[in-house]
C-alpha cells in the first residue's frame, strides 16, 4: 500500500520531465539523462496520463510547458534537489581531492589563513589555483570557486564569505590628523574606487591616484610600505591591524553590496563536503 495516500509516478518518469522542461527540449533532455528521444517523450507521456493532465504543447520543432507544467515544474525541482541533497548527505563519503579556485588577493588574505581547517573538516586534499582579472579563464564544473559579485550565482551551491565593508587604509607612519592629502592608491577591479568613496562621505576628490594596482593584495601592500593610502576592505585587513602594520583612516565604512562568494556545481563537492568547508572558510581566523 502506498503510505502516502496518492499513488506517485515513477522517478524516471518526473527526471525526464524535469530535464525537459528546464532545456526546452526532448532531444537535449535525452542527451542529458542518456536516454533517446523517444524514450524521454515516451516517458513523459506516461506520466501525463498518469497523472491526467498535459504537460507540454507539443509543435513541429518546439516545445512549450502548458499552465499545469509550469506551475508543477518548481515543485518537481525543489523536490528532487532535496532527493539529491539528502542521499549526498547520508551516503556519500565526499571527494578525496578538491580545487579552489581564487583571485591571489583572497587567497592570501582570506584562504590560506584557514586551509589546514578546512582540509580536516573536509576530510580532503585541497588544491588551490589562482587567476588573474584580467585574464580569467571559466572554471570547470570539476573546481570550487571563489568570486567576487552581488550573488545571484548559477551555481547548486554557493555561500557568502563576509560582507563587505571599505576604508581607507595606510601605514602608521603616514597617519594623520588630514589624511584625504596623502597620495591616493587605486585599484582596478569591481569594488567602488576613490570617486564614489569621496562622494558618499563628502571628502575632496583630490588628489587623483597616480598609483593603480590590479589586485587588493598589492593596493594593501603599497599602503603597508608607506606610499600612501588605499581604500580596502575592512575584512581582509583584520590581520594588519590587529599587528599595527596597517591603521584604519577616519570613521567612514562603505558598505558595499557585493563580496566574495564560494560557489560549486552539484558535481563538485558532496553536501557533507560543503557544509563543512563553509563553516571554515566564513569563521574568524582564531
Amino acid at each position: 500500500m502506498d503510505n502516502f495516500g496518492y499513488k506517485l509516478p515513477p522517478l524516471e518518469w518526473v527526471r525526464a520531465f524535469e530535464a525537459a522542461a528546464r532545456l526546452g527540449s526532448f532531444t537535449a533532455a535525452a542527451a542529458e539523462t542518456g536516454l533517446t528521444q523517444p524514450a524521454v517523450s515516451q516517458r513523459i507521456g506516461q506520466l501525463e496520463k498518469h497523472l491526467g493532465a498535459q504537460l507540454f504543447i507539443r509543435q513541429a520543432r518546439t516545445i512549450a510547458l502548458t499552465v499545469e507544467g509550469e506551475t508543477w515544474l518548481p515543485h518537481v525541482q525543489a523536490a528532487l534537489r532535496e532527493l539529491s541533497d539528502s542521499s549526498d548527505l547520508l551516503f556519500s563519503r565526499g571527494r578525496q581531492r578538491l580545487t579552489i579556485s581564487a583571485s591571489q588577493s583572497v587567497i592570501s588574505m582570506w584562504l590560506a589563513p584557514r586551509l589546514s581547517r578546512a582540509c580536516a573538516a573536509a576530510g580532503a586534499e585541497i588544491s588551490v589555483q589562482s587567476y588573474s582579472l584580467g585574464s580569467q579563464v571559466a572554471a570547470t564544473d570539476a573546481a570550487l570557486q571563489i568570486r567576487y559579485g552581488a550573488g545571484n550565482w548559477p551555481h547548486h551551491f554557493q555561500q557568502p564569505l563576509f560582507a563587505e565593508q571599505l576604508v581607507p587604509v595606510c601605514s602608521p607612519d603616514l597617519a594623520g590628523e588630514d589624511w584625504t592629502r596623502l597620495p591616493r592608491i587605486a585599484c582596478t577591479g569591481p569594488r567602488p574606487d576613490w570617486d564614489e568613496f569621496a562622494r558618499r562621505f563628502d571628502i575632496p576628490l583630490t588628489p587623483i591616484p597616480m598609483m593603480r594596482i590590479d589586485t587588493q593584495h598589492g593596493a594593501v601592500a603599497a599602503a603597508r610600505a608607506g606610499q600612501g593610502v588605499a581604500l580596502a576592505s575592512m575584512v581582509l585587513c583584520a590581520a594588519d591591524f590587529a599587528s599595527g602594520t596597517l591603521v584604519q583612516l577616519g570613521r567612514d565604512i562603505f558598505e558595499h553590496t557585493e563580496t566574495y562568494w564560494l560557489l560549486a556545481a552539484h558535481g563538485a563537492v558532496g553536501r557533507k563536503q560543503w557544509d563543512a568547508l563553509t563553516k571554515e572558510l566564513t569563521a574568524p581566523v582564531p
